[in-house]
């Protein structure tokens, strides 16, 4: 037996589970869920990457100036 996580075998058996639960109509429904919602989710990530930079460059740091007193 293999030492990894996720053998080749556990793919097959987590599918053929999914089957017997969900059923053969319902399965590509499912899959196409959840494609949706990753897309989505990594979409979101992006837009919340360039708004992060958006704003990184439209406000400069305020550095607390060094006064000798």
């Amino acid at each position: 037996m293999g030492e990894g996580l996720f053998q080749p075998w556990h793919l097959f058996l987590i599918l053929v589970i999914a089957l017997l639960l969900f059923g053969p109509k319902r399965l590509p429904e499912i899959g196409k869920g959840i494609g949706d919602g990753i897309r989505a989710l990594k979409d979101s990530m992006k837009d919340k990457d360039k708004d992060k930079d958006a704003t990184a460059e439209a406000k400069p740091e305020n550095k607390p100036e060094d006064k000798a007193s």
